[in-house]
């Protein structure tokens, strides 16, 4: 019997993940990191915070938004404002709604996002030198 093989988790910010991004696919396996956030009740959205009934978190980096489902995750507590990196798959709803079923999640509180951005910015432009210095 083949082993089914899981999938390191793309870095993504949550601001890149939108419908016309490259990251922005049914299954897709990424890396997310944002706060933890309650959001006031909005008739668009029916998950407001994290609550073990749901075992849904919302985390948040500038003005986006990411639904997380947790049911996965043990011995991980939930604290709204603090910092949380997620790795799993991205699950697309109807209306382009995305949500992340979390298979792996930390408290990443002390990290400087802004910092975390500008290295991932440079990772990739890395990368992409080293893809384009192999091709000639």
């Amino acid at each position: 019997m083949a082993i089914p093989s899981i999938k390191s988790g793309a870095l993504v910010t949550l601001p890149e993940l939108r419908p016309s991004s490259p990251f922005f696919n049914q299954g897709a396996s990424l890396r997310v990191t944002g706060n933890a956030v309650k959001l006031e009740v909005r008739p668009d959205r029916r998950l407001q915070e994290y609550t073990v009934e749901t075992a849904i978190a919302i985390i948040a980096d500038g003005n986006a938004i990411l639904p997380v489902d947790t049911q996965h995750l043990r011995d991980l507590s939930f604290r709204i404002g603090s910092i949380y990196q997620f790795i799993g798959e991205l699950l697309i709803q109807p209306g382009d709604k995305a949500m992340l079923q979390a298979r792996v999640g930390r408290n990443v509180d002390g990290i400087d996002l802004n910092l975390y951005h500008q290295s991932l910015q440079l990772l990739r432009q890395f990368q992409a030198d080293h893809i384009k210095s192999s091709s000639t």
